[in-house]
């Protein structure tokens, strides 16, 4: 009679523990989902904020931005950027204090597509012309890759909000 209930006790435990894995695995699925759909809502929208946690210059270690405010932010109207610059300049740079990566413009060619990550692209003229690459993963975290004519290329990495504006 002991091995009956010992057998029911374990088959008990493997059947309940199952369950209870898969109740977790369906919230963080769920989870999972709302994340993915709020991103693609914000990236379909076209209006949307890269708030930067780390620049990573060309050849330089990285440098925490948390806490800074800086961002970048989307609309089909326009690309504000205010991120700071580390790294390489070339020549027709303007001498004196650097602005950083700050420009605001008319975005061309802005292009949003859903790959294994969304893929945002745009190229902005404002006394230089930047071009912009982001990609955001489904939970929002994203990479932003900024190249210009006058500076080496540097990347930030951050996440995608709500814009503020």
């Amino acid at each position: 009679m002991k091995p009956n209930i010992l057998l029911f006790l374990a088959l008990f435990c493997f059947t309940f523990g199952n369950l209870t894995a898969q109740e977790k695995n369906n919230g963080f699925q769920n989870s999972v989902n709302a994340d993915s759909n709020r991103v693609e809502h914000l990236l379909d929208s076209q209006t949307f904020e890269f708030i930067a946690n780390t620049a990573l210059p060309t050849g330089e270690s990285s440098k925490s931005l948390v806490g800074n405010g800086y961002s970048m932010t989307f609309s089909p109207e326009k690309i504000v950027s205010n991120l700071p610059f580390y790294g390489r300049g070339y020549s027709g740079m303007a001498m004196g204090r650097d602005k950083g990566m700050r420009f605001k413009g008319k975005p061309d060619n802005l292009s949003i597509e859903k790959k294994k990550e969304f893929e945002v692209r745009a190229i902005v003229k404002d006394g230089d012309t930047f071009k912009i690459f982001l990609s955001v993963g489904n939970s929002g975290y994203a990479t932003l890759t900024i190249s210009s004519n006058n500076r080496g290329t540097i990347s930030y990495s951050g996440e995608v909000v709500e814009s503020r504006q």
